[in-house]
């Protein structure tokens, strides 16, 4: 698999984790599940930027 690939994946994952989270939990509650949609796309993007960018 390439390298685009692989960043097409992890942006796959990050999305199904926020809507995910988004409809378990936080779904008539904006300003909370703003708070954590903007955690969880800094936490993917400190992983992506300390374990797989080269």
């Amino acid at each position: 698999m390439g390298r685009p690939a692989a960043v097409v994946l992890y942006v796959l994952a990050m999305v199904a984790v926020v809507i995910g989270v988004d409809i378990l939990f936080f779904r008539h509650h904006f300003w909370p599940r703003l708070a954590v949609n903007v955690g969880i796309v800094l936490v993917f993007g400190a992983f992506y930027f300390r374990f797989l960018k080269h």
